[in-house]
């Protein structure tokens, strides 16, 4: 179990399941209620847990106090995978002086997702 597990709030929970669990093999780790309509999806992207909430009034505006991090092992080859999932690309990929190369994406529901994979060392 995580210590902090940051949790989305959809109206589209189906579609962000989709996306999470193509672009970047996340795992369904947990379903409430277990039958019937769902309120809650946990999923584990390596070895960390992301929630994702249904609410029917959540809209589409991006958040303003979120974004998710989600390190990747090859930011081009995902990048080039988001439109058909329906994300939308927002920036990069840029070397970052960090030692990081960094892409901004959004995911369906218009988060800010940054794509992370470190630089090797020369």
């Amino acid at each position: 179990m995580s210590t902090i597990q940051p949790v989305i709030i959809t109206a589209e929970q189906d579609v962000l399941i989709a996306f999470y669990t193509k672009l970047f093999g996340a795992e369904e780790i947990s379903r409430v209620p277990a039958e019937g309509p769902v309120f809650y999806v946990g999923l584990r992207i390596g070895d960390t847990d992301l929630g994702l909430v249904t609410r029917t009034d959540a809209g589409t505006e991006a958040g303003s106090r979120i974004l998710l991090s989600i390190g990747v092992d090859d930011v081009d080859g995902t990048l080039g995978r988001v439109e058909a999932l329906g994300g939308s690309v927002r920036g990069g990929p840029n070397d970052m002086p960090w030692g990081q190369r960094v892409a901004h994406i959004q995911d369906p529901d218009g988060n800010p997702v940054n794509l992370t994979q470190p630089i090797p060392s020369p």
